[in-house]
C-alpha cells in the first residue's frame, strides 16, 4: 500500500522540481515505440535530460538501435526541451534548488559555503588516516537530517571500493544526533564494487533507482573513486586506457547528479610524486587521477592531519569558495568542531 502513497503525491513534486525529470515515455506521444524506450531504460536512460546527456554513437552501441532510430530519438528529446541558452537570473533562479548537506562540523561547512553541495562532484583526498572515510559515514546520517536552507533529508547510495564501509559505524553517529539505528540504517543503500567496470555498472542501477523514486535521495558517495582503477591498470602503458574509462565514468557521475538534484562525494587517494624532489615542492605528494578527476570534481578537498583527533581540511579547487582552512575533529559520533 505504501507504494501508491508515494507515487500519489508525484505530480506535484514534479512542478516544483520545474521538468526536472521528464520521464522518457513522454516519447511515445512523438511517435518513439514502447520496445525502444525500454531499450533505453536498460542503459540506464530514464529521462529525457538523460538522451541529451547521450552521444549520437553511443545511442547506437545500444543493442537494436539504428541510426535512424537514434536520429528519431534525438529530435523527439529536442522537442521536448526548450532550447539551452538561460538568462544567468534564470539560471539563478534554478540554482535555488541546489541543497547543502551538513558535515558535522560547523567549521567545515562554512569552508564549503554550507556543506556538500548538491548538483556538483565535491572531492576529498588525503593520505590514510585523515578523516576521509569517517566523513563518508557522517555524511551517510547527516543527510538523512532535515537542515538549513528548508533542506528535506533523504536516503543515500553508498559505492565502496575498498570494504570501509562499517554498519556499527552509522549506529555510533545516529546516537550523537539522536535517530532511529534502524531507520538510519535502512535509509542507506549500499554496494561494493570488485572492479573498475563493475562500479561503472553500478552507476547505471544508481541513475535507474534514482529515477524510480525521483526526489527520495540526495547523496551518492564513492569511498574511494580510484582505488579500483589503480588495480585494474597498472603501469604506463594502460595509463591512456584508465584515464579514458575514468573521464566516462566521471562524466556519468556530473551527468547523474544534474539530472537528478543529488549531491555526489567521493573520496580520492594520494601518491608520492618522485618529481617533486626536482621543484622543491613543500609537499611532494598529490591526489591521484591525474588532470581528468581534477577537472570533473567540482569542489575539491584537501585532508590532512592534525595533533591528535584533529584533522585539516583545505580547499584545494572550488569554483565559488575562497582558499581557506578549517580545521575539524573525528569524535565517536563522526566528524565535529574541533574543541579549542
Amino acid at each position: 500500500m505504501k507504494e501508491d502513497q508515494v507515487v500519489l503525491e508525484e505530480p506535484g513534486f514534479q512542478d516544483e522540481e520545474e521538468s526536472l525529470f521528464q520521464d522518457i515515455d513522454l516519447l511515445q506521444k512523438h511517435g518513439i515505440n514502447v520496445a525502444d524506450i525500454k531499450k533505453l531504460k536498460s542503459v540506464g536512460i530514464c529521462t529525457i535530460k538523460g538522451i541529451q546527456m547521450t552521444t549520437r554513437r553511443a545511442l547506437c552501441n545500444v543493442k537494436g538501435l539504428s541510426e535512424a532510430k537514434v536520429d528519431k530519438i534525438k529530435e523527439a528529446a529536442n522537442k521536448l526541451i526548450e532550447p539551452g541558452f538561460l538568462t544567468a537570473f534564470e539560471y539563478s533562479e534554478k540554482r535555488k534548488m541546489v541543497f547543502h548537506i551538513t558535515t558535522g562540523s560547523q567549521e567545515f561547512d562554512k569552508l564549503l559555503g554550507g556543506g556538500i553541495e548538491s548538483m556538483a562532484i565535491t572531492e576529498a583526498f588525503g593520505e590514510f588516516r585523515t578523516g576521509k572515510t569517517q566523513l563518508s559515514h557522517t555524511l551517510c546520517v547527516t543527510a538523512q537530517l532535515p537542515g538549513a536552507g528548508g533542506y528535506s533529508g533523504g536516503k543515500i547510495i553508498f559505492i565502496d571500493t575498498e570494504n570501509t564501509f562499517r554498519p556499527d559505524r552509522l549506529r555510533d553517529i545516529a546516537d550523537r544526533f539522536n535517530v532511529d539505528h534502524d531507520a538510519v540504517l535502512d535509509n542507506v543503500l549500499y554496494a561494493r564494487a570488485y572492479t573498475s567496470e563493475h562500479q561503472m555498472e553500478l552507476l547505471d542501477y544508481v541513475a535507474a533507482k534514482f529515477h524510480e523514486e525521483a526526489g527520495i535521495f540526495k547523496l551518492l558517495i564513492i569511498d574511494s573513486i580510484m582505488a579500483l582503477f589503480r588495480v585494474d591498470f597498472s603501469g604506463r602503458g594502460e595509463l591512456a586506457e584508465r584515464q579514458q574509462k575514468l573521464a566516462q565514468m566521471l562524466s556519468r557521475l556530473q551527468k547523474i547528479s544534474e539530472e537528478y538534484n543529488v549531491a555526489v562525494f567521493v573520496t580520492n587517494q594520494m601518491t608520492a610524486d618522485p618529481g617533486a624532489t626536482m621543484t622543491f615542492q613543500a609537499d611532494p605528494k598529490k591526489p591521484i587521477g591525474g588532470h581528468i578527476l581534477a577537472h570533473a570534481s567540482t569542489t575539491r578537498i584537501s585532508l590532512r592531519k592534525g595533533r591528535g583527533e584533529l584533522r585539516i581540511a583545505k580547499i584545494y579547487d572550488s569554483p565559488e569558495m575562497p582558499e581557506n582552512e578549517a580545521t575539524f575533529a573525528i569524535t565517536a559520533g563522526g566528524i565535529g568542531d574541533a574543541k579549542e
